[in-house]
């Protein structure tokens, strides 16, 4: 069976409490984000994510539109995940290390999606891999002393 997702993993000079508070604030994905897709968070949407929050952002992919998302999985300061209408699955794993960093893992998640095979078939997984690297080495130099 096809692997349906791609991920990177990085190492953040931060606490996994720094970067939750982060990834668990719309307003703030456009600093981090390296599809240069996310715009901004809708107005009206939650300040801050918790399971089952819903949230709007502001996309461009050449053309400007609007994403709902809905957090689908959430453990405090470990693990954020949110989906958009097609069900597939935009995931944050964080794990702490001794010295005060965070191994960081994004993962785009087509597994759940309602027809995977039209994800298979696109250009999307590449691309999603391109961005998360990107994204992941963003992240990296936000959190740099």
């Amino acid at each position: 069976m096809r692997k349906r997702q791609v991920s990177a993993t990085r190492i953040v000079a931060a606490p996994p409490e720094k970067i939750f508070e982060l990834l668990a604030d719309p307003s703030k994905h456009p600093l981090i984000d390296g599809s240069g897709t996310v715009l901004a968070a809708q107005n009206g949407g939650p300040e801050r994510l918790t399971l089952g929050s819903r949230f709007g952002m502001d996309m461009k992919m050449g053309a400007n539109y609007k994403i709902l998302n809905t957090v689908v999985e959430f453990d405090e300061n470990r693990l954020i995940a949110w989906r958009h209408f097609n069900g597939h699955r935009w995931r944050w794993q964080l794990k702490p290390l001794e010295d005060g960093s965070t191994e960081v893992t994004e993962t785009f998640d087509w597994s759940t999606a309602r027809i995977p095979l039209l994800i298979d078939l696109s250009f999307f997984p590449r691309k999603n891999k391109q961005a998360i690297d990107k994204t992941l080495d963003r992240l990296v130099k936000l959190f740099q002393a």
